[in-house]
């Protein structure tokens, strides 16, 4: 049996909370945005046409385009979408309107990086099926 000597810790944490949950900066329902955005089509970012729009108003049924009523995390879904239908091809304006929702390059970064990760094990899945 190995012997550790804790008494060198005592008084001092072994990790901080930043260790073991590092700071994104991003809510619950932020991320839940960035989840249900993974399920959204590239066509949810455009602005629907005229018969589109008079499709919908004869027959009715749901929007083609879901807009969030929040602008800053209708800007994180719009960067979702597009990280996980192209990853890192981001324009610059989406890059742009990102940052002036109030969202910043740290986040930006977390963000690609989490919805990368995401992305691969999709893929990984769908290799061993």
């Amino acid at each position: 049996m190995a012997y550790l000597n804790f008494s060198e810790l005592h008084g001092s944490p072994v990790a901080t909370p930043a260790d073991v949950f590092p700071v994104t900066g991003f809510s619950a329902l932020e991320w839940q945005v960035v989840a249900i955005a993974q399920h959204d089509r590239l066509a949810s970012l455009e602005k629907p046409g005229r018969l589109s729009v008079a499709l919908g108003m004869i027959f009715g049924g749901e929007s083609p385009n879901p807009k969030l009523a929040d602008l800053k995390l209708e800007a994180l879904r719009r960067m979702s979408v597009l990280a996980w239908h192209k990853g890192y091809t981001v324009p610059r304006h989406e890059i742009r309107a990102f940052h002036e929702a109030g969202f910043t390059p740290d986040q930006y970064e977390t963000l690609l990086a989490s919805i990368s990760r995401g992305r691969a094990a999709l893929n990984q899945g769908k290799r061993f099926q």
